[in-house]
């Protein structure tokens, strides 16, 4: 049986596939005149996480990547130290050597236009000052600061000096910073169990050199967190309250919320906007998680990529 006959506009159309393949092909498109329009997408924007290394991937910079993925940015990432580590614990953290560190970011920021930095487990007073200098030498914006001092398991994960860095050095570079109750403790020397203390500890904060703090209670009876931030008129400050979820996939809250602020400040977003957003996603985070080891499990950092993309879409725990 002979085939149908080929059409002009079938050849047409082949033609330019043929010439959108590649370089080689161009030479031949050049010369029979072909035209075509290339549709490039424009580049999502760099966050940069600076952690440590969690090998269950629950937290630290393996988490953080996925977590900038599901917000439609790129991910790169500096380990600032190594831990043995699981759902049942940290059993043991290492900080790396300082020369890798710093060569490590001097060759990203090099390489690539970083919109937004994620700060988390520093390990030492040495990483933690050569951060601050990389920060400040190349003067970052969007630079989100999570103060973590120990794990939630207990484990110490930083030293004495890497503390009063994070608190002389780091602080006041920091374009926010997302201390859960407890840190915002250890950064202030004030006791932090409820709303009225979380502000008192803000207003220390920003005597203290922070321009934003946003002071997570999530391990209080009720899910409230606080920010505070500075304007022209004054501080002002904004509650945000959800129901507390009772789940055992907690491990890496911190982290997910912090570093999905700092996307959102990268995407152009402004302060409220990204803490109300970044609450929503680490409470669906949490709400599609998996049970995952023998301890407490990880969020589901990609749960979006399991759901129907919807034109309208609500959030499984609403905040106010």
């Amino acid at each position: 049986m002979d085939s149908a006959p080929y059409s002009s506009q079938s050849w047409q159309a082949e033609q330019e596939i043929f010439c959108a393949a590649g370089d080689a092909s161009s030479v031949i498109c050049n010369r029979r005149r072909f035209r075509y329009i290339a549709v490039v997408s424009p580049a999502p924007p760099v966050v940069l996480t600076i952690a440590g290394f969690d090998p269950s991937s629950g937290a630290g910079v393996t988490a953080d990547v996925k977590t900038i993925a599901a917000h439609g940015c790129y991910g790169v990432a500096c380990i600032t130290a190594l831990t043995v580590q699981s759902t049942a614990g940290v059993r043991r953290a290492e900080p790396v050597s300082v020369d890798l560190l710093e060569q490590t970011l001097a060759e990203l920021v090099a390489d690539m236009e970083i919109a937004s930095v994620r700060i988390g487990m520093l390990g030492s007073g040495k990483i933690a000052k050569a951060v601050a200098d990389f920060i400040s030498d190349h003067k970052l914006s969007n630079v989100v600061l999570d103060p973590i001092f120990k794990s939630s398991s207990g484990a110490e994960l930083v030293d004495a000096a890497g503390s009063r860095a994070i608190s002389e050095r780091l602080l006041p570079l920091a374009t926010v910073i997302t201390p859960n109750v407890d840190e915002a403790s250890a950064l202030t020397g004030l006791a932090v169990t409820n709303v009225e203390q979380m502000r008192t500890a803000a207003m220390k904060l920003h005597s203290m050199g922070a321009a934003a703090v946003v002071i997570t209670g999530g391990h209080l009876e009720k899910a409230i967190d606080l920010l505070s931030f500075t304007r022209r008129r004054g501080v002002e400050q904004e509650v945000f309250k959800s129901a507390r979820l009772r789940s055992n996939s907690t491990h890496g809250t911190g982290c997910a919320f912090a570093t999905s602020i700092a996307c959102h400040l990268a995407l152009g977003r402004g302060l409220p906007e990204a803490v109300l957003l970044a609450k929503a996603y680490v409470s669906a985070a949490i709400t599609n998680a998996h049970p995952l080891g023998r301890g407490t499990g990880p969020l589901h950092h990609l749960y979006r990529m399991t759901q129907q993309r919807r034109v309208i879409a609500s959030d499984p725990e609403p905040v106010n």
